[in-house]
């Protein structure tokens, strides 16, 4: 069983098992799951370990980055892990794996690395021995934070906290699937694995390595962080904790490890940095930072064009002549005034909603209906608008085209799957 088999890391071991030719079930929520498990509602102990009976090896995979209202650290990190793995135990499962990070430690640097330390407490207490795989930075082309990486690494200037000089150790998804698919079949794996890549470098230079497999060669510079620390709560909202506080305390922490462990359960060491990405791989990477950077262009300008609108509303347009308008469709007086706020406030609130929400999608729909009812009322008793000469009425037309497109481009948002 490969709980969180439908992430990135629990996707990849659960792939590289059934390649060698092993039965998997994959656990988690929502739909392409064979069990049904939810790391915030585990259903009760006995229960549990009634559907975890007869798998032979437990591979858990579940973990978030970013905490949220519905999904906090200690409830995915630290009381699901408890209950799992002590009903796993009652199961009689044999071998018993569970993926961790580097750094975990009781009161750690984060919230994340504390959850995850005390997890490892936990396990540890159990009376079955539990393989604790500790992952440092995972490259993956799936993962999101390769892919912002790989987002930074084609910029032509970096600016970087501290330069950039930050050790890091990044690791291969393949190599760490193939790592957790051998600890999960071998006959005497260590207690804990330090997975890591074969070298620390400085941040800098690992975004050098992917510009440079994708054809471009960043400068960097160092970035003032001391007038940017308000800002980093609002930045790890839109990054998904990417950017934030918390990451670049994990950064300042450092991030490495020693790699003759995973050297001696790969039978090999685990590739360079420098060859993560295959020549024809940078073709299909660069493709799609184009369209990133195209979604992301609309999205800004969309979300620009909505709070102008509510600027140019309340204090850019002569309130005369928008209650004039507002008087020949009917409206008059306070309510005109109460019109001309409630509209003003609602496209402010699709505005802003195009750059902070995490689900878009509901935002773009609203956006449609709330033009659509525009454009009738202002056909009905405005019609002149059609043929003014700076065309208010026609641009509404490539406008929805634009946020069709972004209905059909931008990515799914918001927690993944655990």
């Amino acid at each position: 069983m490969v709980a969180g088999g439908r992430g990135m890391i629990g996707g990849a071991v659960a792939r590289r098992l059934r390649q060698a030719g092993h039965e998997v079930v994959l656990a988690g929520r929502g739909q392409g799951v064979d069990l049904a498990l939810d790391f915030n509602a585990l259903p009760p102990q006995g229960e549990l370990v009634r559907r975890l009976r007869g798998h032979d090896v437990l591979v858990n995979a579940v973990g978030i980055f970013q905490a949220q209202a519905q999904q906090s650290f200690d409830a995915v990190h630290v009381k699901a892990v408890a209950a799992l793995f002590g009903a796993a135990v009652q199961a009689g499962i044999g071998r018993l794996l569970h993926v961790s990070a580097l750094g975990a430690e009781l009161g750690g640097s984060t919230a994340y690395f504390d959850s995850k330390g005390r997890a490892e407490v936990l396990l540890r207490q159990l009376p079955a021995p539990v393989v604790i795989v500790r992952p440092s930075l995972v490259f993956s082309p799936q993962g999101a934070s390769s892919r912002f990486f790989l987002g930074l690494a084609t910029w032509p200037l970096l600016l970087l906290p501290g330069g950039g000089r930050q050790p890091v150790q990044p690791l291969h998804l393949d190599d760490l699937a193939e790592a957790l698919a051998r600890l999960a079949t071998c006959a005497e794996p260590p207690d804990t694995l330090e997975a890591v890549g074969p070298r620390p470098l400085p941040l800098r230079d690992y975004l050098r390595e992917l510009g440079a497999a994708l054809g471009r060669a960043p400068r960097v510079a160092s970035l003032p962080m001391a007038p940017l620390r308000p800002l980093l709560p609002l930045a790890a909202r839109l990054s998904g904790g990417l950017v934030g506080a918390d990451a670049l305390r994990m950064l300042e922490a450092g991030n490495t490890g020693d790699p003759d462990g995973i050297t001696a359960v790969l039978g090999r060491p685990p590739r360079d940095p420098s060859v993560f990405i295959a020549a024809p791989e940078a073709a299909r990477l660069r493709a799609g930072l184009r369209l990133r950077r195209a979604v992301l262009a609309l999205r800004v300008s969309l979300a620009a064009m909505w709070l102008g609108t509510a600027w140019v509303s309340l204090w850019g347009y002569p309130r005369e002549a928008s209650h004039a308008l507002l008087a020949r469709v009917g409206l008059h007086g306070g309510v005109a005034e109460a019109a001309l706020w409630s509209g003003a406030l609602l496209d402010a609130l699709l505005g802003i909603a195009m750059l902070l929400l995490p689900r878009r999608r509901p935002v773009y729909y609203a956006q449609l209906a709330l033009m659509a009812g525009y454009t009738v009322l202002i056909s009905l008793w405005l019609p002149e608008f059609w043929l003014h000469p700076f065309g208010p009425l026609l641009k509404n037309v490539p406008i929805a085209g634009a946020i069709l497109a972004l209905i059909l481009l931008d990515r799914a948002h918001g927690p993944g799957d655990r």
